[in-house]
């Protein structure tokens, strides 16, 4: 079982990494290196002559960006290998199956545990706004997908009202609780700069999920099958 987990994982991680990593370098970096440009000083928003909404940006940097798809791939490591758990702890105690197909579920579930739940109060940031402390928005994180993934796992495996009604809280209540804000908001990054960095973000991140899914769910029954084979 956990040769099967490991491999499973692994194999998603890598897999899905990569393609997140590049669909980070084409649709998310260039906005990202665009606002810090203001934050550098290098483009004023407000009070300066009216620039041009596309700029030159840095091209592709071998060092800066292989690292970056290779961090990305690290990540998606340990989110896949998380997710693999859980699919095992459900094909074991729920006998639910595990496929390719129903994998993209469960990793439409790990988004909306890990960057959705979270991001509807506390959305991606680009450089240079004002945010509060980075401790205890970390914590408020936590404490967001831990809540998340309790209330996800309740409304798939639930099999009352009882279990559905606390999944609905478990959502809620870190919303409703509000994450960490600064004191006054300010920054010298146009809006419209951090609301396409947001959605961008999110949007990476749901297909970058869904091939994690994929994968894990693959893998997962491959090496069922091999091993039912032998």
């Amino acid at each position: 079982m956990f040769t099967r987990i490991l491999t499973s994982g692994l194999f998603a991680g890598v897999a899905a990494g990569l393609l997140a990593g590049l669909l980070q370098l084409v649709f998310v970096q260039p906005v990202l290196l665009h606002a810090e440009l203001y934050e550098s000083g290098q483009l004023v928003h407000f009070g300066a002559k009216a620039v041009s909404a596309t700029q030159p940006l840095p091209g592709f940097d071998l060092l800066r960006d292989g690292l970056s798809i290779g961090f990305t791939v690290v990540v998606y490591c340990g989110y896949a290998l998380v997710l693999v758990a859980l699919m095992a702890a459900a094909s074991e105690r729920m006998n639910t199956v595990i496929t390719a197909r129903t994998g993209i579920l469960w990793g439409i579930a790990g988004f909306v545990a890990v960057q959705f739940a979270p991001g509807f109060t506390l959305a991606p940031e680009v450089p240079g706004v004002a945010a509060a402390d980075v401790m205890d928005r970390q914590i408020w994180w936590f404490l967001t997908v831990a809540a998340s993934v309790i209330a996800l796992w309740l409304i798939a495996f639930g099999k009352d009202w009882k279990s559905w009604g606390a999944a609905v809280v478990l959502l809620l209540a870190p919303h409703i609780a509000g994450a960490p804000e600064p004191d006054v908001f300010t920054g010298p990054v146009p809006t419209e700069i951090g609301a396409l960095f947001a959605s961008r973000a999110l949007g990476v991140g749901f297909a970058a999920w869904v091939f994690v899914g994929l994968f894990a769910g693959f893998f997962w029954n491959r090496e069922l099958v091999r091993e039912n084979a032998k």
